[in-house]
């Protein structure tokens, strides 16, 4: 193993029905007075909302709720919210959602805690220094934010989407009930099996190949998260299978399979532009960026992408190059059969791009070419310019 430092303290309740003790824990860590965020529509239909406004009112917290939330969530939200509570007494911040509503909480906390404008943080020009106590209770198993330091936000006036890393950005705890993520639409199903497996590719293909225990804990997650998401698309109350996905999410995002690893994340960044860009799903843009990302970096170790396939998909070939496209290709088919996009002409958002839009996602990409991305096989804003043409199909 190589040396690292892990530090995780996000407590997790797991299990059906857990929702309901939300209200006790935010008391144990000494909540009072708790803002409430939630999406869409879909919490108070749901009636998740209610249970949580329930468990609040019986362990005696006042509390205001505020949803509106959209999937790429926006930086003028979270400021707004940011300007409009600002110096009312809110002591606990309680996210009701997925990964969009767990980014714009912590956002929020950046700004309630250490001032506006919050963007600062998300350009570098500020660190934390603090943030208000956080928690979730988790409606949609992908993002990884429950457990995760980062948060990601998009600018929309300049079309800019840009994270934060910090472990001020660490929730004190989440509700994790697979439940709740039974009345999910089947491609936002998809798109989370499919951002669970990117959070532990993205740190698989690292500069280091001696981490056996972290290697072998990603390839378990894909192997789970593969056989399970299949199994939630064609019965979406199996609990087993929900709840097989909603833990594999935390796992692939909390750190433990990148221990050791040098973070690569060149499919994230490539796939933050078209979120920003065309506001396509998250989940989206990375079925369509890892394959293209994939054959253009392949050549830097084929033997890396050929264990992998060894051990996930069970590929017996054993002429490493020829295992490594075998690789690729297996991944490939399987977002396809869950419904992802994999090309740019398969998504409805994006459609075939010319070559001056081409262009213009790799400069963003690289910030106008001033860095490079990645450790498996660095990439600059030439080599992003191959990557979003093979990606162009």
């Amino acid at each position: 193993m190589n040396s690292f430092t892990y530090y995780s303290p996000t407590r997790v309740i797991f299990g059906a029905k857990t929702t309901d003790q939300v209200g006790g824990h935010i008391k144990h860590y000494g909540g009072t007075h708790v803002l409430v965020l939630y999406g869409g529509g879909s919490a108070v239909r749901s009636g998740v909302l209610d249970r949580v406004t329930e468990s609040l009112a019986a362990a005696g917290l006042s509390y205001e709720c505020v949803g509106g939330i959209r999937p790429n969530p926006r930086l003028s939200f979270a400021q707004k919210l940011v300007d409009e509570y600002q110096g009312k007494g809110f002591d606990f911040l309680l996210a009701v959602g997925g990964g969009s509503v767990i980014d714009t909480m912590k956002g929020v906390s950046m700004g309630l805690s250490c001032g506006s404008p919050i963007w600062d943080f998300y350009e570098g020009k500020r660190s934390l220094t603090a943030n208000l106590p956080m928690a979730s209770v988790l409606t949609i198993a992908a993002a990884g934010s429950e457990t995760s330091a980062s948060s990601v936000l998009t600018n929309e006036e300049t079309g800019v989407k840009r994270g934060v890393n910090s472990d001020f950005n660490r929730p004190l705890f989440a509700i994790m009930d697979p439940e709740l993520t039974y009345t999910l639409p089947a491609y936002q199903t998809a798109c989370g099996v499919t951002d669970i497996m990117m959070h532990t590719l993205d740190r698989y293909f690292s500069d280091s190949e001696t981490d056996y225990l972290t290697d072998a804990i990603g390839e378990a997650i894909l192997r789970d998260v593969m056989d399970a998401g299949l199994l939630a698309l064609a019965e979406p109350d199996n609990y087993t299978a929900r709840s097989e996905i909603m833990w594999c999410g935390s796992l692939s995002h909390n750190d433990l399979t990148g221990l050791g690893h040098g973070r690569d994340f060149s499919t994230h960044q490539l796939g933050h532009e078209l979120s920003a860009k065309f506001d396509i799903a998250h989940g989206a843009s990375l079925a369509i960026m890892w394959p293209a990302w994939a054959r253009y970096c392949c050549s830097a170790n084929p033997r890396r992408f050929a264990e992998l396939g060894r051990r996930v998909l069970k590929i017996t070939e054993q002429n490493d190059e020829i295992a490594a496209q075998l690789t690729i290709s297996g991944f490939e088919g399987y977002w396809q059969r869950i419904g992802m996009p994999v090309r740019f002409s398969e998504a409805p958002e994006i459609g075939v791009l010319s070559e001056e839009l081409l262009s213009e996602l790799a400069h963003r990409c690289s910030y106008f070419d001033t860095r490079t991305v990645g450790f498996f096989r660095p990439i600059e804003t030439a080599d992003m310019l191959e990557i979003y043409r093979a990606a162009n199909r």
